[in-house]
């Protein structure tokens, strides 16, 4: 599948106000720091995330100069305030803490 096509199925499986209702309730069990509930959400969207993974296809890169963000972008996308949460910022953080390692063990 494109990213387009990706997108518009994420879409229409998932009202506006699902997706919004989503992201809100992720950020306020965050806010709330209630790990486990924390833990319920980050469970639904990881499994929508794992979904685009395997529908775009995407294979982990073999250096960080071909690393492919498309399916975060796809995410933010389909969830743009998404951006907001720790969810997001540990996506990022988990890949530049693997590049950090391997540019440190050299």
């Amino acid at each position: 599948m494109n990213r387009s096509e990706i997108i518009e199925t994420l879409k229409a499986t998932y009202s506006r106000d699902i997706r919004k209702g989503l992201v809100k309730t992720i950020l306020e069990k965050e806010k709330e720091n209630n790990k486990l509930a924390t833990l319920q959400q980050y469970k639904i969207i990881n499994q929508i995330f794992s979904y685009v993974l395997g529908q775009s296809g995407w294979e982990m890169g073999e250096n960080s100069t071909v690393w492919d963000n498309s399916p975060l972008e796809i995410m933010l996308d389909v969830f743009p305030k998404l951006s907001t949460t720790k969810w997001y910022s540990e996506q990022l953080l988990n890949t530049k803490q693997k590049v950090e390692v391997k540019v440190q063990d050299k």
